[in-house]
């Protein structure tokens, strides 16, 4: 055989192993990635290898996201050079003319490690083919991306994150040319052309193209844009009535990445009090040293440095970004208590909805709310419908992730529509237009103007505001958490045998014995759903992901599904009150019995050794 980077000869026992190491040691040209795979051939670790190499990270949720390790199912710069040619191919296809291609595409990148490295492989894939490229000189929040496609009218975009995932991550998310993140046909496309490009071009390695004219850095333009038009969607009397006569005080976490900028300069834009940065997580650190997990989703075991300063400063509520800066969460103190209240991303959703509608008010007093929308995925609360209904709204429900509702948002904008306001209960909010993507920066701007509002008009906090909606619009009381499974092999054995459970093809019936009846199921990895005559769920089907809901004879939804992006089964619980009803606690025990009797009877977390969340 001939000698392959030192090998004369590799024997596996496996020909298409074989082909993949020999492949590997002759594209790769990054000693790091190139010694990991080398050793483990000297080695003759062949199931590490077959790991590593036989299998590929492909396109999940608009683009790729993985372990940065060796090997084509991890995050390296050979995955990104031969993820960079296929999307250029693909964009090269749709859009043939050079005309068009002169739109060119916008590269970002957040503060991990070898993020801005592979951004910088890949935009020089793009100059090498004369495509100019905008690639932000420094880190960026994730919006900055879409905004960047939106107002340059870019072919497409591309943000180098793996958002709030584990320090080993890292990812590529791609927007196409209408600024919403990439759906069908264009992941697939993509995809496919991905494997049709593999071998790396004679230029591909070379980022000697960094001082092309055709290379700009939008940075300053586009902040600056971005921040003119943050603070002319905020309504001109909130800002100087409440906002600048406000002395209410934010503590600010960035969570170790990117956000501090441009939440520190919205504030100032929105007239707000300048927040205090938890000085410790205030600037991009790979390393995420203060955090077990980078995810103020995680709740209060992501906010302790947060809560020690909000404490220490007398401040009364903490705004925490995710490292890219997409998400926002919010905790309040008690005044009597002097607790903290976390709040979930459905309580968010319900406040922000309904501050979406006031400015919207304010600013639009002659326009009808009949062609304003308020969108949320499928697993959020409902709330946002029961507010929609009771003030002449339209609501719109998509499957979950922002791609679909950023590009249900373009399909309504085309129709001359509004879109106030979308979220999902992972405490993701699009808030401004511009963004067509959960932005993390206006809804923390959006949010400390509605506290101060509310603290200057009302003499309320935001808690006593949430439960004035559920007074109006009927208490939605929601329950969600997830366990912890890194066995693929375990989450298709669980979800299988709830597919099957009386028999090949059945469903649960009920639960506790009977007690909770479940009415309807819809399956959208099958397509089953037995709501509808037909017997077939009218949301797109997706075979590769696990996603069943069960809608129970009391009126109770739950629903069981997979991270597109981490190995996590979640579960999603919500029972709706009428706005007459006033037995909240009562509502609370009878969903946290069924939550319990669904997890234990089919999750099944001891059986399975399941990991809980961490609290």
């Amino acid at each position: 055989m001939e000698s392959t980077n030192g090998f004369h000869h590799i024997d596996s026992g496996s020909p298409e192993l074989n082909g993949k190491i020999t492949e590997w040691l002759q594209w790769d040209k990054n000693e790091t990635t190139l010694e990991e795979i080398r050793k483990l051939v000297e080695g003759c670790e062949w199931e590490k290898l077959k790991l590593l190499l036989l299998t590929r990270l492909s396109f999940g949720t608009a683009g790729l996201r993985g372990a940065m390790r060796a090997g084509f199912n991890g995050m390296n710069e050979l995955v990104v050079l031969q993820t960079a040619q296929g999307l250029l191919k693909y964009i090269q296809k749709c859009y043939p003319s050079s005309e068009d291609q002169k739109r060119g595409i916008v590269f970002g990148f957040d503060g991990r490690h070898q993020s801005r490295r592979f951004a910088e492989i890949s935009a020089c894939i793009f100059l090498h083919a004369d495509i100019p490229v905008f690639l932000y000189s420094k880190t960026v929040a994730t919006p900055m991306v879409p905004f960047a496609v939106f107002e340059k009218k870019c072919l497409a975009g591309v943000m180098v994150t793996a958002s709030h995932n584990p320090k080993n991550d890292n990812g590529y998310k791609v927007y196409w040319s209408n600024s919403a993140q990439i759906i069908s046909p264009h992941d697939k496309g993509i995809q496919k052309s991905i494997l049709a490009n593999l071998v790396p071009w004679s230029t591909s390695w070379s980022v000697d193209k960094l001082d092309s004219t055709l290379l700009s850095d939008p940075y300053d333009e586009m902040t600056a844009l971005y921040m003119e038009k943050l603070g002319g969607i905020i309504p001109k009397d909130l800002i100087n009535e409440y906002n600048v006569k406000s002395d209410v005080q934010f503590v600010y976490s960035a969570m170790h990445g990117v956000g501090w900028p441009f939440v520190e300069r919205g504030f100032a834009v929105a007239g707000l009090k300048p927040p205090i940065a938890v000085e410790e997580q205030r600037d991009p650190d790979p390393e995420f040293p203060t955090v077990q997990f980078p995810n103020p989703e995680e709740g209060k075991s992501s906010l302790v440095l947060s809560i020690k300063l909000a404490n220490e400063t007398k401040s009364q509520i903490i705004l925490a970004n995710d490292p890219d800066a997409d998400r926002l969460a919010c905790a309040e103190k008690n005044p009597i208590s002097g607790e903290w209240k976390v709040f979930t991303g459905n309580e968010l959703g319900a406040l922000l909805g309904w501050w979406s509608i006031e400015c919207f008010k304010r600013d639009h007093a002659n326009e009808k709310l009949s062609d304003c929308y308020l969108l949320a995925s499928t697993v959020s609360s409902k709330m946002l419908a029961s507010v929609a209904r009771a003030e002449g709204l339209q609501f719109e429900e998509t499957l979950t992730g922002f791609k679909w509702m950023g590009n249900k948002s373009v399909e309504l904008i085309e129709n001359n529509k509004t879109v106030l306001f979308a979220f999902e209960e992972a405490i993701g909010f699009m808030f401004s237009p511009t963004v067509l993507d959960k932005d993390g920066v206006s809804a923390a701007c959006h949010l400390a103007t509605m506290a101060c509002y509310l603290r200057g008009r009302e003499g309320k906090s935001l808690t006593e505001k949430l439960d004035d909606l559920y007074r109006k619009y009927g208490f939605h009381c929601t329950m969600t958490s997830y366990f912890l499974c890194y066995d693929p092999d375990v989450i298709i054995r669980i979800f299988e045998r709830i597919r099957n459970f009386h028999g090949e093809g059945t469903y649960p019936k009920s639960i506790l014995n009977g007690k909770y009846e479940i009415k309807y199921v819809r399956d959208l990895t099958t397509g089953v759903d037995t709501q509808q005559a037909s017997g077939r769920a009218i949301f797109p089907v997706s075979r590769s992901s696990q996603m069943i809901t069960f809608t129970f004879a009391n009126g109770t939804v739950v629903t069981l599904r997979t991270s597109g992006t981490e190995p996590k089964i979640k579960y999603y619980a919500e029972m709706c009150a009428q706005p007459e009803q006033s037995d909240w606690c009562g509502l609370r025990q009878v969903l946290s019995e069924m939550v319990d009797a669904i997890v234990h009877e089919f999750l099944q977390p001891a059986k399975h050794n399941l990991i809980p969340k961490p609290e």
